[in-house]
């Protein structure tokens, strides 16, 4: 799920409003933030205030994390596991 997540904030250009996350990740909203809060305290993820309003936006940290994972499941997959 938290993966799932940090895609979806990626998909969006690394930014992503609450709402928006809230029905990509099709979580209750204290879920949502239960899991907003994992990631933030794991520093994948960071709360800004922008233009466009607020936002969940992934951090240098978050960015390597999905690179890493990304990395494992293909090394993974060539090895039928």
């Amino acid at each position: 799920m938290l993966h799932d997540m940090l895609e979806a904030i990626q998909a969006k250009g690394g930014q992503i409003k609450p709402t928006h996350l809230l029905y990509k990740a099709n979580l209750s909203h204290d879920a949502l933030k239960r899991y907003v809060q994992e990631l933030t305290d794991g520093g994948l993820v960071e709360f800004r205030e922008t233009k466009r309003g607020k936002v969940y936006a992934l951090t240098d940290k978050g960015y390597d994390f999905l690179s890493q994972y990304k990395q494992f499941r293909e090394f993974s997959e060539s090895f039928g596991i």
